[in-house]
């Protein structure tokens, strides 16, 4: 699969990256949990460093590469991670019907 660019896969979907940018903000976030669907997997990294840039590398991210169907597909067993984890963002096929 071809690499993209945040712009290029924005382009196909809704990714929502500036709210997700003000939670990480907002909530002083240290350690960020990241879901994606099967689909969005291969943009993982880009979308992890376009986060970092964005938050001033002030915050440590971590790709979730088990299962995520939806909302309720939360990973079990999180609370006994140090350092905690302090946001969960899950991802979800939201597409503009562009390519994607």
């Amino acid at each position: 699969m071809e690499n993209k660019t945040i712009e290029e896969i924005e382009m196909d979907y809704s990714l929502e990256l500036n709210k997700v940018i003000a939670n990480i903000n907002n909530k002083k976030a240290k350690l960020v949990l990241l879901q994606f669907p099967d689909g969005l997997k291969s943009y993982a990294t880009t979308i992890v460093d376009y986060l970092r840039e964005k938050t001033g590398n002030k915050t440590e991210f971590l790709i979730w590469l088990g299962s995520c169907y939806g909302a309720c597909d939360v990973p079990v067993g999180l609370e006994k991670l140090k350092p905690k984890i302090n946001l969960v963002v899950q991802f979800g096929h939201n597409s503009y019907g562009v390519g994607g």
